[in-house]
């Protein structure tokens, strides 16, 4: 088990921890469920979908990067797969607050790189502030997503968003975990470039068209890649170089320990991740950066 969860696991009911552990002592476990897994663990417990996800959110919590604020929240992301999703809020430090992770923008994202196409509900630890809440405007369910907090009676995005802005008020279709493929090429052997590009083909930028996606490699060698997330009010959209840090930091790795970093974008798009994307790596202690355009 991965040393960050021991103090939360600890606190666990001895029954839960049992029926955890097969999966949280597996090697490399990756912060996430399945849905055949949680029938088992359901079973075991005795817990209930929505009761077993606040149970977890100590756990997701506990993958939280808060040297700022050292305020830990965690999310559970609950894919139309039935696949359950740990996100938990991220910051670095010596760079801007902009650059910063909410727990639900990393759960949803986690969910996006594993696959999943769409989202249920959300749980989480403590009220979704308004940037979460339009970035949460951005999926397919829109103010359908249930919101799911302690002590409190199961809402809808809706209730905490009246009145939303979102892509319909641009006429865009195109929503966030929609499977896409953009069809970008290069000529490049380079195994981290083609991971960027990849992430980048699989990217969510309708309103700008500046697709992008950036990998990571991590000192053990450890390939994490993510993708641009937009979003129709512009200022929740979620850099690539976040994405990649998400899966990298819910995976287990550590974001202070990369080798080497590659951007991959379009050349002349409207506006451009290379500057933060440098700057923010500096500040983690990775230089080897370079970007790579389409």
């Amino acid at each position: 088990m991965h040393p960050r969860f021991h103090t939360a696991y600890s606190e666990l009911s001895a029954t839960l921890q049992s029926a955890l552990r097969p999966y949280f002592d597996a090697p490399g476990f990756p912060a996430m469920l399945t849905a055949e897994q949680l029938e088992t663990i359901k079973q075991y417990s005795g817990l209930s979908d929505d009761a077993l996800a606040f149970a977890l959110l100590p756990l997701a919590a506990a993958c939280s990067l808060t040297p700022i604020s050292h305020f830990h929240v965690g999310a559970i992301a609950r894919g139309v797969s039935g696949n359950l999703y740990f996100g938990a809020n991220m910051e670095f430090s010596n760079a801007p607050l902009q650059q910063t992770v909410h727990a639900e923008q990393c759960a949803i994202t986690h969910a996006w790189l594993r696959g999943e196409i769409g989202l249920t509900a959300i749980t989480v630890n403590y009220t979704p502030c308004g940037h979460c809440r339009q970035f949460m405007n951005e999926l397919k369910s829109g103010t359908r997503l249930q919101i799911l907090l302690p002590e409190r009676a199961p809402a809808t995005l809706g209730d905490y968003l009246p009145d939303a802005f979102g892509p319909k008020d641009l006429d865009i279709s195109e929503r966030l975990m929609s499977p896409v493929e953009h069809g970008f090429q290069l000529a490049s052997d380079d195994t981290l470039v083609k991971a960027a590009l990849a992430a980048a083909n699989h990217s969510h930028a309708p309103y700008s068209k500046a697709h992008s996606g950036v990998a990571l490699e991590a000192e053990d060698g450890t390939l994490y890649a993510g993708r641009y997330a937009e979003n129709a009010a512009f200022n929740p959209s979620l850099p690539p170089l976040q994405a990649a840090l998400i899966l990298m930091n819910i995976s287990g790795g550590n974001c202070q320990k990369i080798h080497r970093a590659v951007l991959v974008e379009a050349k002349n798009a409207t506006l451009s991740q290379w500057d933060a994307t440098r700057s923010t790596l500096a500040t983690l202690g990775c230089q080897n950066v370079s970007r790579v355009t389409f």
